[in-house]
Formats: C-alpha cells, structure tokens, sequence
C-alpha cells in the first residue's frame, strides 16, 4: 500500500523548482537532499523515481529541486504529481496517539452503545484540524452519505487499530444530515 507524502502544485521559477503540497509529519526525511522520490501523475499507471537535490519551506509549502528537473518546462510537466511512500517501510509511531491515516482508513465507526455510524473513508486535513470522512451506515440516512467528525480526543475517545474500530461521542447534531 502506498501513502502521499507530498503533491505537486505548479512550477516555481524558472530552474525547475517545484511548489508541493506537504502530507507528511516528517517532510525534513521525506524532502532530505539525496533522499529518493517516488511520484505518480494522476491517471497514470506507472510511478517515476526521483531524487531530492534540495528542499526548503517557503510560505507554509515546500520549494523542491529534483535531480534531472532544470527547467521550468520540466517542472510544469509534473504538476500534479503525488510523491509515495510504501506503508511497509514506515517505522510504527512511537506515540499510542498517533495514527497514519492509512491505519484508519476502512475502521468501523460506532457510538458508545455500539450503534454503527459508519466506516471512515479518510482522513481529511485542514487548517482546523484532522478530520474523519466517514461514510454512513443504514442507521443514519441517508447511508452513504459523508459525515465529516473532528478527530480530538472529545469526540473520539477511543481508537483501536487492532480492533477495526473507532468510538465516538459525537455532540448533539453532528451526526444529523444537513
């Protein structure tokens, strides 16, 4: 299974540079110079291998030089491009609290009193926060529907990976349809 780390916006520059999206914890060990990349273009079937010449923040994203990438010709033609990591070489967290989005993706989703909400699509990140997509289930039409649920500790006390399932109390009208 592979996991975004890293998407391409556009081209910055004239040298190559690239402007990309972070989503990853670590991008100082995902970006480091030297380290390699795989990026994949939407709708394309195969992935290409890079390697990151350098790397530096720049207004809340990341200014990326790949080896090979000189011109901005080359840059815009990867615009879009999602860098991947497989799950299999990441390292478990070290905090019990932390979670990759891929180890939460597909988890049951129920009440305290075992009602099923749903399964939780993905993980979703915004400026507020990490937030649950979760797809209703039969109990709370209309099924299919997305249920967007902040990922904190109030609202979701209890997460087991092991188990295939998260709990949640939810605050009254979060789970009704709009």
């Amino acid at each position: 299974m592979e996991l975004a780390v890293g998407r391409v916006a556009k081209s910055h520059g004239v040298r190559g540079e690239l402007v990309v999206d972070v989503r990853t914890d670590e991008p100082e060990l995902r970006f480091a110079p030297g380290s390699p990349l795989t990026g994949r273009l939407p709708r394309a079937k195969q992935s290409q291998n890079f390697v990151v010449e350098s790397a530096r923040e720049h207004s809340g994203r990341l200014l990326l030089r790949l080896e090979g990438i000189a011109d901005r010709t080359g840059a815009d033609a990867l615009r879009g491009m999602i860098f991947l990591v497989d799950t299999a070489d990441l390292p478990p967290s070290a905090d019990p609290d932390e979670y990759y989005d891929h180890e939460l993706e597909g988890l049951t989703v129920q009440l305290g009193d075992g009602t099923v909400v749903g399964a939780v699509k993905e993980v979703l990140h915004s400026a507020a926060g990490e937030l649950l997509s979760i797809t209703a289930a039969e109990a709370f039409p209309p099924a299919g529907r997305e249920i967007l649920v902040p990922f904190v500790n109030a609202i979701v006390p209890t997460v087991s990976v092991a188990d295939g399932l998260i709990v949640i109390d939810p605050p009254e009208g979060l789970l009704d349809p709009e």
